[in-house]
């Protein structure tokens, strides 16, 4: 009889304490003991500060010389989740489960040669599988591999949920269970929106651009590895019971099966903070031709990336990441240019595939912002997402307008 898996990824949040890795090991057993084989993917224990978290161990390394190879990079950053997965082993053992501990590489988790961000080419799951059918519970490392001529790689920041994602598919799993430290997808940032709803169902689409855009739940890499092979995500917090958010396709949550949810246009809010709009006018520079082609291609040889583009007859603007302000007046300067810049503003996207073809969206946007005197910047739309620049200052009372004005609350 084929066994129904069940990947089940724990953040490093859900590992810092004994107790919490007891409630962990306690979801392994229970997924264990309904039927289910469960493979566990876990990340480096705690965040930045704690003794055995990624960027603790890597300030180590950086206390003693600053220039870190990438290769040793890697092989450093790997400790983390080994360290992890060992406990975790053996908090198993403590209830009398066998459990077996892989590397990404021993996982058959085989990368490209991109130190830091590499990318999953293959996974050979013939010694997971062994350790299945030997009864062990696998415990795998997140966020590493290796090479086909086994040189250890990391697979950048949210490399654990991308693990979990790329195993799921590999063995064509029921579900793909990432545990964090909240109850679900919430509406918007529950730190700035107090009653932000937990959702119950959201598409892949709907979640990739909101992780995309801010939201720290997933990794939208995860998302989209789980989309091509339609494997249901569940976001569940490590404390409690509930049932957390479901990510699956679009038919499954505006389809038939969930017909009231054809009545949500927006379905949350994300936003990034501390990002700089950068103007180009062409009343400030008007000899120049080809502008757009100019800038953005100055700009991509400094490696310099650029988002939020309005491109109109007057000019253009964009944004970049604030601590690369600097860096970008500097390459526009001296291409001849006038730069108008504006730092610290912040970006908010309202997401939802029910808006597609819905007039009066952006409307209702508008009238939120105007009637709380927060200035719009910039504004550009997709079909499931329209994106709103606002001062810094205006982000938070922003979030709240926009999600009282759609009553994502309700």
């Amino acid at each position: 009889m084929a066994k129904k898996f069940i990947v089940l990824k724990f953040g490093g949040t859900s590992l810092k304490t004994a107790e919490l890795r007891e409630k962990v090991a306690q979801k392994i057993i229970n997924t264990f003991e309904s039927g289910y084989q469960p493979v566990v993917v876990v990340s480096a224990i705690g965040r930045k500060g704690d003794p055995y978290a990624t960027d603790t161990l890597l300030n180590f390394a950086y206390e003693v010389y600053r220039d870190l190879p990438a290769r040793e990079a890697d092989l450093l950053m790997a400790c983390g989740e080994i360290i992890s997965g060992v406990i975790m082993v053996n908090t198993l053992a403590k209830f009398g489960y066998k459990a077996k501990l892989f590397t990404g590489a021993q996982a058959g988790i085989i990368t490209d040669d991109n130190y830091s961000s590499a990318s999953i080419l293959k996974i050979k799951t013939d010694k997971l599988l062994k350790a299945v059918e030997d009864g062990y519970i696998p415990v795998v490392c997140g966020f590493q591999g290796a090479t086909e001529d086994g040189e250890i790689t990391t697979l950048g920041r949210g490399g654990s949920d991308t693990t979990a994602a790329a195993l799921g598919v590999a063995l064509r799993a029921e579900f793909i269970d990432i545990y964090t430290d909240v109850e679900g997808i919430k509406t918007a940032d529950p730190r700035i929106v107090e009653d932000a709803k937990t959702l119950d169902v959201v598409t892949y689409n709907e979640i990739s651009q909101l992780a995309q855009e801010g939201a720290k739940v997933i990794h939208p890499r995860a998302v989209e590895i789980a989309m091509q092979k339609n494997i249901p995500l569940r976001i569940k917090s490590t404390l409690t019971d509930g049932e957390g958010t479901l990510v699956t396709s679009y038919a499954e949550v505006y389809g038939e099966a969930i017909e009231v949810i054809r009545d949500r246009i927006i379905t949350g809010i994300a936003h990034i903070s501390g990002v700089t709009q950068i103007k180009i006018l062409k009343e400030d520079t008007p000899e120049i031709a080809n502008l757009a082609q100019k800038v953005f291609k100055g700009l991509a040889l400094a490696e310099i990336s650029v988002d939020f583009i309005n491109i109109s007859p007057e000019g253009l603007a964009f944004t970049v990441k604030g601590e690369v302000t600097e860096k970008a007046i500097e390459v526009l300067e001296n291409m001849g240019f006038n730069p108008r810049i504006r730092r610290n503003c912040a970006k908010i996207a309202a997401v939802g595939a029910g808006m597609t073809g819905v007039p009066g969206v952006m409307a209702k946007i508008v009238e939120a912002l105007t009637r709380e005197q927060v200035e719009i910047l910039q504004s550009t739309d997709s079909y499931t997402t329209i994106w709103v620049l606002v001062a810094g200052e205006d982000m938070e009372k922003a979030v709240r307008a926009i999600h009282r004005a759609f009553k994502l609350n309700l």
